[in-house]
């Protein structure tokens, strides 16, 4: 059989950290799970980076594979067998795919000799868009996974990279073993009104330029419904102003950031243009660019 180098299927160096080894896992996992993926021979690869994973992501496991790595074997190389009283760490008794006999010699399996016993199905990691919209106010999403789809239901104020795990929706089990689950990985589209900044909404409000000057009261669109903003005179385009606990809702809510954006109307008559000219001479020191 092959001797496997699992760092190199991983994209890893050998002396990665436990959290390298997981993030490089994740990013492949999710490029090339079979579901999601397009690349060519995405199958193939997805079962040889789950397999790296599983030797490398236990410590005993992975001192153990070390071991014999140390003894000069690199990857491709002709392999024969794991030494006599090889101490492989604890037993493999998980997974949703049948691995290598490579993997099998050293941690268990049928290549090693014992009876294949149930495994549970390997969870699966993807990632999803969700509108705006729905994730602030809770609801369902169809969700568009290969030759599938499901329904999934969204919580109310999730975030950017919060997770939901679907049971039962992963990779199948083995040998009778119960299938593992399909974790969902939240991206959130872009909205034409509104923007999320950490808990809060960022958006934006149009004023005419009597408005700006004078000082208003405006209605305010926000996700949780129209509330009314005192606009003082003299706000000028670009000046903030905060509407409390009207943004992301959660342990601790966000509020609303407003942007004022004031905006010239069109002159279109002649008595329009009088008075626009009457303003001018009425403001003969104004420069807005000084």
């Amino acid at each position: 059989m092959e001797f496997k180098d699992y760092y190199d299927t991983l994209g890893v160096k050998a002396d990665a950290s436990d959290a390298e080894i997981k993030s490089a896992y994740r990013k492949l996992a999710r490029k090339y799970h079979p579901d999601v993926s397009k690349e060519g021979g995405a199958e193939e690869t997805f079962k040889a980076v789950n397999e790296a994973y599983e030797a490398l992501k236990d410590p005993q496991r992975r001192r153990a594979y070390d071991q014999l790595r140390a003894g000069g074997y690199r990857g491709g190389d002709e392999f024969r067998g794991p030494p006599p009283n090889w101490q492989h760490g604890p037993a493999f008794d998980e997974g949703g795919a049948d691995f290598s006999d490579f993997f099998e010699s050293l941690f268990g399996g049928r290549a090693a000799g014992g009876r294949a016993s149930p495994r549970r199905g390997r969870d699966v990691h993807a990632q999803v868009a969700v509108d705006l919209r729905t994730a602030y106010h809770g609801g369902r999403e169809r969700i568009g996974l290969r030759e599938r789809t499901l329904e999934v239901k969204i919580p109310a104020g999730i975030l950017p990279g919060q997770q939901i795990r679907l049971a039962g929706q992963g990779s199948s089990g083995v040998h009778g073993g119960p299938p593992g689950d399909l974790i969902l990985e939240v991206g959130l589209r872009e909205d034409d009104a509104y923007a999320l900044d950490g808990n809060n909404v960022l958006s934006t409000l149009a004023l005419s330029p009597w408005e700006a000057a004078l000082g208003a009261t405006v209605t305010v669109a926000t996700l949780g419904g129209d509330v009314e903003l005192r606009v003082p005179a003299g706000s000028d385009s670009g000046r903030k102003m905060r509407l409390r606990g009207r943004g992301w809702p959660g342990k601790v809510v966000g509020d609303q950031i407003v942007t004022l954006v004031v905006h010239a109307p069109k002159v279109e008559t002649d008595e329009q243009r009088a008075l626009f000219e009457q303003l001018a001479r009425a403001y003969p020191a104004y420069d807005p660019r000084a």
